[in-house]
């Protein structure tokens, strides 16, 4: 295991994993912007709750993400995620066994 220390301006820990990220990483993350770079470095990426996110979704949960920050600004008040259940820990490691299990039999994705 490897601990990696990054200075604490706003977005270093994500820039330092979009840095580091390939093509056969698999990033878990519920942050659609770190989601979007891991993208874009060719990396599968999967949500906590077991939702693999492509590049097809991406703009639209960047947009959702935008438009709740506006209306946060705004002084509205949005409801935060769900509680995390049971079968969200099973969908995650149904999907992450999937993308594994993937890349095993296909090393050059």
């Amino acid at each position: 295991m490897e601990v990696v220390t990054v200075d604490a301006s706003d977005q270093s820990a994500d820039l330092y994993i979009a840095n580091v990220l390939t093509k056969s990483d698999i990033l878990v993350t519920g942050d659609y912007g770190l989601a979007a770079l891991g993208l874009a470095r060719g990396s599968a990426v999967l949500t906590p709750r077991g939702k693999v996110i492509r590049e097809s979704d991406i703009e639209g949960l960047l947009e959702q993400r935008h438009f709740s920050a506006r209306q946060r600004r705004g002084g509205l008040r949005t409801k935060g995620p769900r509680a995390f259940t049971n079968e969200d820990r099973e969908r995650f490691q149904q999907k992450l066994t999937t993308l594994l299990q993937g890349m095993q039999e296909n090393p050059d994705l």
